[in-house]
């Protein structure tokens, strides 16, 4: 293969596996096997690195007493205050979570790692009030990532996170709660017509008793289990929610519903049957190796075809990452970072529901769009921008404080806010070749193949700084 076209090979796999990569490091990159480059990224991936900000031993003793206050009817006003202090210290603990993860995207050096972690956040969406258990939930996910299929659901099942929040600690014997039975079939690993109404009733009561104590460790409660003979999948026995588990796995469906929705983040919105069917084939039969159907997909010729090139829309979070990586961009106020993802509609942490972000053109709307255009020159020339958009409705809250914080001399609160951003110009440049012409910056930048229109609008640029700008402002850097 020619360098020019592993060039291209290149910079396709590292926008869809990272978060896109430096001139430099792809020119170095381009000289070797596709296949060295793939076991490289997979090499960096397997290194430990959990978010660390939260922690645990405070956050325990935290639960603890705010488990004692709530358990309270009459309270003094003193341990009112308590209680509003321990809510205000959570919420910040929860903003600051969000921004210490989109800051490791930013700065990894491993970004596989980080990129299978946000699909995985995405999968299994959660929210959860407590930063702690939010915490743990992202590192599960980005520990087992690459690894088992299997540990890593068993591990989000019994994550505090997600028993509260898909309320498995009111499933008990007698009064199962089949919110989780039911969104761990749906939308964790069969999908939608692979399981009856019955099945779910079973499922739940296999899962009672999975709770978690008041220090927000994970604790099987045998009083509160269902121990009686349950019927899943025309399977019959005395089953528990590992069991259950275990009969999901069993389920070909399952591995083709992974496969599929892992297809349709990585390659392409609209699924190639014949590819998702050859990668759940293979992740079958891998006993569900994560990394096993990831390596896969990555290596398949397929991957790199001009249909799955420069097709898929960036989320907001690929967006604001890619940029910023992109341009060695030092956000010195990162409250913006917050405001960013809001305005654009995904707020780490947050998804709209159990279902997760719906992704692909959703994406964006006229309003999104015309704001993604925005950002670059303002980010790059920390420019005054105005928050507005695609926001969650219970993201309001945090959307108003940073709108109180940016309030004008006469008090009247604007949702707008100076970006307070540095792109370090001088280390990107030096990234790029002695000499690059405009159009060989065009098509270093955008993922997209270079059409007249593009290719006309930068032909009289005088510097790599404005092109560079004018660039990342138009609908096509949007894509990846």
């Amino acid at each position: 293969m020619s360098p020019k076209d592993n060039f291209y090979k290149v910079k396709h796999l590292y926008s869809r596996a990272g978060f896109g990569i430096s001139f430099n490091d792809l020119h170095k990159l381009s000289r070797k096997n596709i296949d060295k480059v793939i076991n490289t990224l997979f090499k960096e991936a397997k290194e430990q690195d959990d978010i660390t900000l939260i922690d645990s031993v405070a956050s325990k003793q935290q639960l603890l007493m705010q488990a004692g206050l709530y358990a309270k009817k009459d309270l003094t006003d003193e341990e009112k205050k308590q209680r509003q202090e321990i809510v205000r210290m959570q919420n910040e603990k929860s903003r600051d979570l969000n921004i210490t993860w989109i800051e490791k995207m930013i700065n990894t050096s491993n970004p596989l790692r980080e990129k299978m972690t946000l699909f995985w956040h995405g999968h299994f969406a959660c929210r959860s009030n407590n930063p702690m258990f939010a915490q743990q939930l992202n590192n599960i996910q980005r520990t087992n990532g690459l690894g088992s299929f299997k540990t890593l659901l068993m591990e989000v099942s019994k994550s505090p996170a997600m028993l509260q929040y898909l309320n498995n600690q009111q499933n008990r014997k007698g009064k199962p709660n089949e919110n989780f039975a039911r969104e761990l079939m749906e939308l964790f690993t069969l999908g939608r017509g692979n399981y009856t109404e019955q099945d779910i009733k079973e499922s739940a009561r296999s899962f009672t008793g999975w709770m978690y104590d008041k220090d927000g460790s994970f604790i099987f409660r045998p009083n509160f289990h269902d121990a009686g003979t349950k019927t899943f999948f025309g399977k019959t026995g005395n089953f528990d929610g590992e069991n259950i588990i275990d009969i999901i796995l069993d389920k070909p469906e399952t591995a083709d519903f992974i496969a599929r929705k892992i297809y349709k983040f990585f390659v392409n919105d609209n699924p190639n049957e014949t590819h998702v069917k050859e990668l759940a084939t293979h992740f079958f039969n891998s006993k569900y190796d994560i990394g096993e159907l990831v390596k896969k997909m990555f290596i398949s010729d397929w991957f790199y075809s001009p249909e799955n090139v420069g097709t898929k829309i960036k989320s907001p979070v690929e967006f604001i990452v890619g940029l910023s990586r992109e341009f060695y961009v030092t956000y010195n106020k990162p409250q913006v970072l917050i405001q960013l993802q809001s305005s654009l509609g995904q707020y780490l942490f947050n998804p709209p529901n159990v279902a997760g972000w719906p992704g692909g053109q959703n994406w964006i709307d006229s309003s999104s769009l015309m704001l993604r255009m925005r950002i670059p020159s303002l980010v790059l020339n920390d420019g005054e921008i105005d928050f507005s958009g695609k926001a969650d409705p219970e993201d309001e809250a945090i959307i108003a404080q940073s709108r109180a914080a940016t309030a004008t001399a006469n008090n009247k609160s604007k949702p707008k806010s100076f970006v307070d951003a540095k792109a370090d110009w001088p280390k990107f440049l030096e990234t790029l070749p002695k000499g690059i012409k405009p159009i060989e910056l065009a098509d270093f930048i955008l993922q997209p193949k270079l059409n007249d229109k593009i290719t006309s609008m930068i032909s009289d640029n005088k510097g790599l700084k404005s092109t560079s700008v004018e660039l990342t402002s138009m609908p096509e850097y949007q894509l990846c």
